[in-house]
Parts: C-alpha cells; structure tokens; sequence
C-alpha cells in the first residue's frame, strides 16, 4: 500500500474548490496531519491518518459537508487524542481559536497524558454535549465511521463498550441536535440506520 501523500490529502478534502487562501490553509492543515498522525495506528492495524480521511469522505459525499473549516476540524480531529504535545503546533499553524476547538473535542485524560480516572467519562460526555453544532458533527462522523469500522478491530471489550457507549449517549445526543440543521439530521438518520443494522447482524 502506497503512503499517503499531501495531494491525496487535499484531494479528500476536496480543497481543489477552494479559495486561493482556503487552499493554503488545508495544504498546511494537511502537511500538519501528515506530522502528528504518522507512526499512530489503529487497533485494526490500518495507518491512523486513514481514519480521519474516511470522516471527512462520509461527511462531504453523504451529509454534504463543504465548509472548509469543519472539513478541516474532521481531519485533525484526533490530532489531540494522539499527540496531545502537538498543540503549540497547532497553534502556531493554524491558530489558537481552531485548536481551542480540538481540545473540546478531546478528552481530559487524553490532553494531560494521564490514565482515565473515576468521574473522566462524566466529564467528557459532557464537554461532547456542549459542542457546537459544527464539532457535534465532526464528532458524530467519527462514531460513524468507528461504528462501521467496528468489525475489524480484534478487541471484543472495545466493541461491547463502543456499542455501550453509542446506546447509551451518542444516538440520544443525535436525537436532541438533529433539529439543529440538515446536517444534523441527515448525520442522525445515518447514524441509527448503522446502528440498527450493526445490532441485527450481531444477533445473526
């Protein structure tokens, strides 16, 4: 399998659209990737940067995503979760405001390096439920796509405690926020039709 390169990025993100100056942005958003997800894999073996590519694919051809911002959170959106000391990085690249948006997207635990504790898990739903609609997306693209991914990870208890977790919080935040906009809604149809159709071939 070939490594994937900058242009592969800025293809996925269909940045070919974009203004001179978004352009610019997603090569340095891109290159930034590149940086802070190689060497990460995930627990399925695949190289992790394949990951965020996959959120930013389902939201741009299945809820219509096109704000280049948003596009551009879906691809770095573990970068925290990952690498928690590329934040000055971050920062420095593509601003404090977008990177401030990253850290609410990433749990406590994640962002100071330590193991997850009594009370992370009440906190952390909470820091998802105050996100604006945009991040919520982003956020919900990423159960998605996990949830979809969800067969080939090779760890059982990780599966029982993601379909857990999508049950017991994720879907009902998809049920609030799907007023919120079409994407929204669009994102909260997928989401429960994956779902469903996931737990039936479970059963079988």
């Amino acid at each position: 399998m070939n490594p994937i390169g900058l242009d592969r990025v800025v293809t996925v993100l269909g940045a070919t659209a974009w203004s001179t100056d978004e352009q610019h942005r997603a090569r340095v958003a891109g290159s930034l990737a590149l940086t802070v997800y190689d060497g990460h894999t995930r627990d399925q073996g695949t190289p992790y940067l394949e990951h965020p590519l996959a959120v930013i694919t389902l939201l741009r051809t299945e809820i219509g995503v096109t704000h280049p911002e948003t596009l551009l959170l879906a691809l770095l959106h573990d970068a925290l979760e990952v690498a928690p000391e590329s934040e000055v990085l971050l920062v420095h690249h593509l601003g404090g405001p977008f990177t401030a948006r990253l850290r609410a997207m990433t749990a406590d635990h994640r962002l100071e390096r330590r193991p997850k504790s009594v009370g992370d898990e009440t906190r952390w739903r909470a820091k998802q439920a105050a996100l604006p609609p945009a991040d919520l997306l982003v956020r919900l693209a990423d159960r998605l796509h996990n949830l979809r991914d969800l067969g080939a990870s090779p760890n059982p208890d990780r599966r029982r405690r993601f379909l857990q977790g999508l049950h017991d919080f994720h879907l009902p935040l998809a049920d609030a926020a799907r007023g919120l906009g079409p994407h929204l809604e669009a994102m909260h149809a997928r989401l429960h039709a994956e779902y469903a159709r996931h737990t039936q071939e479970v059963r079988r």
